[in-house]
């Protein structure tokens, strides 16, 4: 896929912490959900790197992402023109089918992005989503303006209490008192784990994990479920929260 733009957001203050905001250029017939994943092969690298889906059309894909290791590192250094080797389609997404009326959507840190076009498919089959967004502090904060702009009515939480609610995602939804039938969430494991919890209702959850080849091969990221064992990347990113354990 082809780099179409390539460039950084920042959200709050001069002091935010650069989030790079990618569009790449290419066929994503293999896009069906969202919560699927690209792969990404970068040269001098042994393992591709995972990357949620932001949005998709017809002609190409959204992808956010913070610099976290050498393959993002290289990926923020990259130009609009360069050619990437990607594998797309990836992954088990969020089946909208499933939602109630009224269904609460969660984000912890990098786990945003694929709520977005979860987002804005709930609101295409009009449901009432309110969404719930987790960061270590104000200067990690980001695509709230997005989420917004859908006219959705946002919450956020920071750990350190510099923006939105003090504490984690589940002090934002005890504090707010938001009604909900149905929960979507992506972000770290301490996360969900909380979030599952804390929570009454069924619900989807998407599930961050090191990956081998990224399609089912290599069973390096398979968990147990109480169902058996399921791959992250085949059969996941998103598990029902009764299939879960922890």
């Amino acid at each position: 896929m082809n780099i179409r733009e390539l460039y950084t957001i920042r959200e709050n203050t001069p002091a935010a912490r650069d989030v790079f905001r990618m569009r790449l250029e290419g066929n994503t017939a293999a896009f069906s959900r969202p919560g699927q994943f690209l792969n990404i092969a970068l040269d001098g690298l042994f393992l591709r790197r995972p990357i949620s889906i932001a949005d998709y059309d017809e002609s190409g894909v959204l992808i956010y992402y913070k610099v976290v290791g050498e393959g993002t590192r290289r990926m923020s250094g990259m130009t609009p023109g360069e050619t990437l080797d990607v594998l797309t389609g990836l992954g088990n997404g969020f089946d909208v089918t499933k939602s109630g009326e009224h269904p609460l959507v969660v984000g912890g840190g990098v786990g945003a992005p694929p709520l977005y076009r979860l987002t804005r498919e709930l609101l295409a089959a009009g449901k009432a989503p309110h969404v719930i967004l987790g960061f270590n502090t104000a200067a990690d904060v980001f695509l709230t303006a997005e989420f917004q702009a859908m006219g959705v009515p946002v919450t956020v939480a920071t750990a350190d209490g510099s923006a939105g609610v003090r504490g984690f995602v589940t002090d934002a939804l005890r504090s707010a008192a938001i009604p909900y039938d149905y929960v979507y969430t992506c972000g770290p494991e301490p996360m969900l784990r909380a979030l599952y919890g804390a929570t009454d209702s069924s619900g989807q959850y998407s599930f961050e994990a090191r990956m081998g080849c990224g399609f089912g091969a290599c069973m390096g990221c398979s968990c147990k479920t109480k169902y058996g064992y399921k791959r992250i990347c085949r059969d996941g990113p998103v598990l029902e929260k009764e299939e879960i354990v922890w």
